[in-house]
């Protein structure tokens, strides 16, 4: 449960009112499914709205974000995702998860699999630059070698490590912002798979939208 109420559509009048119908159906398509429990599922929107400036100038942001088209949709899920588990963001795996399923395909084995990545033949190499590189970001104080990021040169462009640079630190936004507020997942991925966060990476497996068995 989130630690201070948001703003609801009916405190914020009909121009709030309209954001939110818009974003619970931007969520649910981009998901491919409505979440289990969808009174959480616009939790860091309201939490934005107690700022409308700030609500404006980050759904701009987010826009902009949704049209970016440099890199493969599977490479930027894959980054978004390995982010969302540096931070532990429950709301953030859980959608995330559901996402690159619905949008990139990826399977069971692939989502489990992403906290030994390195050791794992579901990856091709570069794919495998490309979480070293999340996951290089995702840590304080961040930890890019110049090795690594020559490496990632001789497969994308400077426009390309611009838009996986923008993504990961964006996701890493996302989740420590929903992190400090209290805000867990709203059920996207309830009753499947989901990725596991790093920091219980052993026996647990993630499923039901973050849960642990």
């Amino acid at each position: 449960m989130a630690r201070i109420a948001g703003v609801s559509s009916s405190e914020g009048g009909l121009r709030l009112k309209l954001i939110y119908s818009f974003t619970r159906r931007g969520l649910a398509k981009l998901a491919g499914r409505q979440p289990t429990r969808p009174e959480q599922m616009l939790e860091p929107l309201e939490m934005f709205a107690h700022l409308p400036g700030l609500l404006n100038a980050y759904g701009k942001l987010e826009q902009a974000n949704a049209k970016l088209d440099r890199l493969p949709q599977r490479i930027t899920d894959l980054a978004q995702l390995k982010a969302a588990t540096m931070t532990s963001c429950e709301y953030c795996i859980d959608l995330g998860s559901q996402v690159a399923r619905q949008r990139s395909g990826l399977g069971d084995a692939e989502l489990l699999a992403l906290p030994r990545y390195r050791d794992s033949e579901l990856f091709g190499e570069v794919e495998k630059l490309v979480l070293d590189y999340a996951v290089g970001i995702s840590r304080t104080p961040v930890q890019v070698s110049d090795r690594l990021f020559a490496q990632l040169q001789e497969h994308f462009d400077e426009a390309q490590l611009v838009q996986f640079t923008f993504v990961v630190a964006l996701e890493n936004f996302r989740g420590r912002f929903n992190l400090a507020l209290g805000i867990g997942s709203a059920g996207f991925s309830e009753g499947m798979v989901c990725a596991v966060p790093e920091a219980t990476v052993g026996p647990a497996v993630a499923v039901a939208g973050g849960g642990r068995e």
